[in-house]
């Protein structure tokens, strides 16, 4: 019996990979590329985070349209947080050669903040609990006060974006 609960408590610390790649680091922002993107430098060396949770209208890319407010969206990132030290959690996932992150400034969650200032949705396929209710009752309320994204009657969501710039990309490539 002792064999097997061992067995299975090995299995279980194996099996957890992605929990056991998180990591807490402290650092000063020294860039933020979009809404929902930002590059710390920390004792160990520079980290570009994807702030977990969120998704942000589109900058301009490449030769390629952004979406309405990606500017704004990233300036309110940089007002935030671009120069300041931060907290920051990775979840040991990545995203195109970023770190999926919980980034703080003290005790403001910088991820949600981004939403509750209507510059970033709540990135409802990736969310899991206990953030997935907090964050899209804050996208909620940022609606109903029409802040940020939410002037326009209906924006369009940055993965509907990407998904279209996609199609079309595919489609003058025939």
């Amino acid at each position: 019996m002792a064999g097997r609960v061992a067995l299975c408590l090995l299995l279980s610390v194996l099996l957890s990979g992605p929990a056991l790649a998180r990591e807490r680091l402290s650092g000063t922002v020294t860039r933020v590329t979009d809404g929902d993107t930002a590059t710390i430098e920390t004792d160990s060396g520079k980290i570009t985070c994807r702030l977990y949770g969120i998704d942000a209208p589109e900058t301009a890319k490449r030769g390629k349209p952004g979406q309405p407010c990606a500017d704004e969206a990233k300036e309110a990132l940089a007002a935030l947080i671009k120069g300041q030290v931060v907290e920051v959690e990775t979840t040991g996932r990545k995203s195109y050669r970023r770190e999926i992150c919980f980034i703080r400034k003290g005790s403001l969650d910088v991820n949600l903040a981004m939403v509750q200032k209507g510059y970033a949705w709540a990135y409802v396929e990736y969310l899991k609990r206990p953030h997935a209710s907090i964050y899209i009752g804050t996208e909620e309320e940022a609606r109903k006060q029409r802040l940020g994204i939410w002037t326009e009657s209906n924006p369009l969501p940055p993965w509907e974006f990407r998904a279209r710039q996609k199609e079309l990309s595919r489609v003058s490539r025939r």
